[in-house]
């Protein structure tokens, strides 16, 4: 028998080498320079042999019914009615006269280019850019701003510093922090959970050893969340188990607790910022009377107020460090959690000092607070934006349910169009969207829906016509960012699973039948692209930073090449010792901690300061029930091989399993192991109860990226998807933001015997879709 052959691969979660034999993946090894590999590459092979694979096109027979003659299709019978198997050219011909007719008719604003996902990290077959650069070369399309990940924190960061590079992982850098930290306090997570994996890629997974070298040099580490596995037992970190969504409450106590002590830096605040007095004037509580002390947070928050003043002191008296997870401003009002991080440490005076300051997202993705690349990555254009049409990120929803009515940005009103056409390509918004049930029924309002994936989805199901795209081990590509340290070779594996094409392929296809296909190709294939995205990198670190790369036959064959990097960076340095010389982009020039343009927007909901305002739902107040919290899992990246090794190991009696309190569990009759029912106002779901006294008692957690299981219309989620229960609120009316994170909810046992969420949906599949081979 031959030898398997290695194939050089890489996805969100790493890179690794394919062992491959007579078309079919026998194994996966890790890349060797990775010190920390994550367990999410052992289920790679499925995609290959998932019984979810979309192998042929397909239309949905009502729509395919009006539509032949010669009606307006509706969305009536969108994931009731069965799939009939179409031609390639068929469905193409079908989606270019859709593309057209809308355009015709409505205007290219009434297409949604949804394409939300992290499908593949390849930078070529990026399944968003793609299809973007062809609608761009027509007219254009409605798209989206920001990310579920991070939106309400990057707004008001540009606001307050200029820039996002506060989040976007070129601030301090954890080799700062262990070099020169004595004090590090992290509010959420800083996990090697969540830092496994990295949009676009990465070779070396880092945060565990930085944090090994922080333990190591002493530094006292204290750790704010609901959650005590938030961080790495053996980090040592004092857990500090605070009620969820008020992180922004003891910020501006500390904050006012080292002003009180005689502490604050009023130099730094002088020369470096802008709107100090009426931040310094709120925490004195001269604007509403009351003033932001310990014990006033401690009523908020659950913490004692003798812990909160003596780490006040404490991170006055050390060089210390504000680091707070991507997490935190996924709730009502997130905005604030970060400006008052922002304010403390300005309030500390250590913003620009090694080992000092703030800084957000370290872990919350793999090449957050790592080494980052300052040449430039590989990435396709998108083109020419040809339409000044989008809609923050989380707003799906009121898009498709409120069309011609006005919305708020960053203080400039928008209107949403009138969707008459989503085109979504390798995405699934039925997993990380909102109140999934809203949603539903708004999906049905779109005349036509189409779906570009390998997998049939929740929202592959929902389509009227679905495109199958092949994974990325089914064709070549390039995988780097500008967080990791590697340009890494994607290359084939196997031939394409079924019909599958390309994400490249389909919409060449597309860009032909209107007459654009060669400006969207610029005469190049797939490798031709390749090789074109690498020495577009090869070339600008040359000539920037002198740093040879090999030529691309070399890089192609060994697999990797590295690119310039900044491994000690200190946030602000220069900013903060010239800030004449070295101005910010801000509305002063200086950090803001009071805003003039936010005096004059007069938002209720975001304040012109930093400022502590009661979420919709949280504990506080006696309110009954418990506060869900719907973190990224281990074992899978959102909804993606969720029915992977990895991710069933994280399962428990094959529904997803939700953390709760003993203390909660004993008051609703709950035992370890029991399956319980999620509910609220809003929906439902069933899941697994694990006991854990490494909770917060009055929170629960239920991972994201559960394939929504509805039992019927707007019932029962059968799988455990937390979205069913989450609120689709914006943050606020300044940053529009997804508010996942501020959702009560309560628990009972659930004793009617159901079969697996799995087997429920393979039931759905071979209903809807009958002729899958």
């Amino acid at each position: 028998m031959n030898e398997p052959e290695r194939i050089i691969h890489c996805s969100h979660w790493g890179a690794y080498t394919l062992l491959v034999q007579d078309g079919r993946i026998l194994g996966v090894e890790p890349f060797p320079e990775d010190p920390a590999p994550s367990p999410i590459i052992e289920s790679v092979p499925e995609w290959a042999t998932s019984p979810l694979r979309i192998r042929h096109p397909m239309v949905r027979r009502g729509w395919l019914e009006a539509w032949r003659a010669g009606r307006i299709p509706d969305g009536a019978g969108r994931g009731e009615e069965p799939f009939v198997r179409v031609t390639w050219d068929e469905a193409l011909d079908m989606v270019a006269a859709e593309i057209a007719r809308v355009r015709r008719d409505h205007g290219n604003a009434s297409i949604f280019a949804g394409s939300y996902g992290w499908t593949s990290c390849g930078r070529f077959h990026h399944a968003a850019s793609q299809l973007k650069r062809m609608l761009n070369l027509i007219g254009g399309y409605t798209g989206h701003v920001d990310t579920y990940s991070v939106a309400a924190g990057q707004v008001i960061l540009r606001h307050v510093t200029g820039t996002d590079d506060l989040s976007a992982g070129r601030a301090t850098t954890l080799e700062n922090l262990a070099r020169h930290c004595e004090t590090l306090v992290v509010f959420g997570a800083m996990s090697p959970r969540t830092a496994q994996t990295e949009a676009g890629g990465l070779g070396r997974h880092l945060l565990p050893g930085y944090l090994k070298r922080l333990v190591a040099r002493g530094v006292r580490i204290v750790h704010v969340s609901p959650s005590r596995d938030d961080m790495p037992g053996w980090a040592g970190a004092e857990w500090w188990p605070i009620r969820p969504n008020t992180d922004t409450a003891l910020m501006l106590a500390l904050a006012q607790e080292v002003v009180r002590a005689g502490r604050a830096d009023h130099d730094f605040l002088d020369r470096c910022t802008s709107g100090a007095d009426l931040y310094l004037g709120y925490l004195a509580g001269r604007s509403d009377g009351v003033e932001k002390t310990a014990a006033w947070a401690e009523g908020i928050t659950g913490i004692p107020a003798d812990a909160i003043r003596a780490l006040a002191l404490r991170l006055s008296a050390t060089r210390s460090h504000i680091a707070a997870s991507w997490a935190l401003q996924r709730a009502h009002h997130g905005e604030q959690p970060y400006w008052a991080a922002v304010g403390l440490g300005s309030v500390l005076g250590q913003v620009g000092l090694p080992g000092g300051g703030v800084g957000f997202g370290i872990g919350s993705l793999g090449g957050v607070g790592a080494p980052f690349a300052v040449a430039q990555g590989p990435s396709l254009s998108q083109g020419v934006k040809a339409l000044d049409s989008f809609i923050p990120v989380a707003r799906i929803t009121d898009l498709l349910t409120r069309p011609g009515e006005e919305f708020v940005y960053e203080g400039k009103t928008h209107t949403y169009p009138d969707t008459r056409l989503v085109y979504w390509a390798g995405g699934n918004p039925f997993h990380h969207h909102q109140d999934l049930n809203r949603l539903a029924e708004a999906w049905k309002r779109p005349e036509t829906i189409v779906v570009q994936d390998p997998m049939w989805t929740a929202t592959a199901l929902r389509a009227d016509i679905v495109l199958p795209a092949s994974t990325s081990l089914e064709r070549n590509d390039i995988a780097g960012n500008r967080r990791t340290d590697v340009v890494i070779a994607m290359q084939q594996a196997i031939a394409p699973v079924g019909e599958a094409r390309s994400d490249y392929a389909i919409l060449s296809a597309l860009a032909e039948r209107f007459g654009v296909a060669g400006a969207f190709t610029e005469g190049r294939d797939e490798m031709g692209w390749i090789r074109h995205l690498y020495e577009g990198v090869r070339r600008d670190a040359a000539a920037r930073f002198d740093h040879a790369m090999p030529e691309f036959e070399t890089f192609w064959s060994q697999g990797r090449a590295t690119v310039p990097m900044r491994e000690d960076n200190v946030y602000l340095q220069d900013y903060r010792a010239d800030p004449e010389a070295h101005p910010l982009r801000t509305e002063s020039g200086r950090i803001v901690l009071g805003s003039r343009r936010l005096v004059e927007l007069a938002y209720p909901d975001c304040l012109p300061h930093p400022a502590w305002l009661p979420p919709l739902e949280w504990l506080g107040g006696g309110r009954p029930g418990l506060h869900l919290m719907s973190r990224q899992p281990e074992g899978r990246l959102h909804s993606q091989l969720e029915q992977g090794k990895a991710s069933l190991a994280g399962k428990r009696a094959g529904r997803e399993a939700v953390q709760i309190n003993p203390e909660d569990a004993a008051a609703r009759g709950i035992s370890d192991g029991q399956t319980v029912r999620l509910w609220n106002q809003r929906g439902a779901c069933i899941a697994t109860a694990v006991l854990t006294a490494d909770l917060r008692p009055g929170v629960v957690i239920l991972p994201t990226g559960a394939w929504y299981t509805p039992d019927g219309p707007g019932g029962l989620d059968l799988a455990g998807n937390p979205n069913v229960l989450t609120p689709d609120i914006p943050s606020s009316m300044l940053g529009q933001g997804c508010s996942a994170h501020t959702c009560m909810v309560e628990v009972e046992p659930y004793r009617i015997n159901r079969p697996e969420a799995a087997a429920i949906y393979a039931e759905a599949l071979a209903r809807l879709v009958p002729d899958r081979d």
